[in-house]
Order: structure tokens, then sequence, then C-alpha cells
């Protein structure tokens, strides 16, 4: 027997979150890990907070399961929340508490076209596929937005 490949950890960990390796959750995984790398953190830093903006819909809300699983964050630790937002506005900030330093991505609109609305049989398939694409054709980045004033 050989080891897994790395895409086959990172997949078995997007599943183990998220139930499922589909490429919305996938996505979410691949932005994750973006959001990481530019703000200089480390998986489970407590300096993360995300807000992930979306409509209660699944695909869209899948991105942040992909999220908590390249991140570590989550609900129940504070540092993962949802906001409603309409389908056109679907984002994710990620956050480096300590330097105020802000990543804003969200799915490029041919991502979008390509994989909305699959068929169940078809998810695992895909998601393998996201996997492996470029970040271009997976996600955009935005202008960070001003931290909020407190």
């Amino acid at each position: 027997m050989h080891a897994p490949s790395s895409v086959d950890a990172e997949l078995a960990e997007v599943a183990r979150i998220h139930g499922g390796a589909g490429p919305w959750a996938v996505a979410g995984y691949r932005m994750g890990k973006h959001a990481l790398g530019k703000l200089g953190l480390q998986r489970h830093s407590f300096d993360l907070e995300i807000v992930h903006k979306s409509p209660r819909s699944v695909q869209f809300s899948c991105i942040a399961d992909g999220a908590s699983a390249a991140t570590g964050a989550s609900l129940g630790k504070l540092n993962l929340t949802l906001a409603e937002a309409s389908e056109a506005d679907v984002e994710t900030v990620y956050r480096n508490k300590s330097t105020g330093q802000a990543v804003r991505l969200r799915p490029a609109a041919s991502f979008r076209a390509r994989y909305r609305d699959l068929p169940r049989e078809k998810l695992m398939s895909t998601g393998r596929e996201v996997m492996e694409l470029p970040d271009a054709e997976i996600f955009e980045e935005l202008p960070a937005e001003a931290p909020p004033s407190r």
C-alpha cells in the first residue's frame, strides 16, 4: 500500500468536516488556504476571523465548511461567522485580528457557471477537479474592506 497523496488527504479533510468533498466545499478549502498564506497565519490560529456571506442555500453555504476545513475556524470557536447575503454578494472575508489585515475572496464567475447545480453523483469527481485547478479559475480577490469602527 502507498501513502495517500496530498490531494487525497486534503479531500479527506474537506469530507471530514463537510460530509463530502464537492466542488463548492473544495473551493472554500482552497480559498481558506490562500487566505492563510496571504495573512501569514497557521491553521487553527486564534488570530483568524472569518465571515462568510451567502444565501442560506446549499452550494454557496458549502464554502464555509471548506473554509473551516482549511483553517480550523468554526462556529463553536466563534471565529467563523455566517452572514446572509444575496447570491450576487457571496464572498468570504478572512481577517488577522492582531494586524487588521484582511483578504476578501469570492467564487469566480467562471467557477459559478461551471459548477452550479451539479447532480449529486458528480460532486466527488468535480471536487477532485477543483482541488487541482489554478486559483484564478476558482476565486478572485476583492479589495479588502476597511475594518469596522468600534
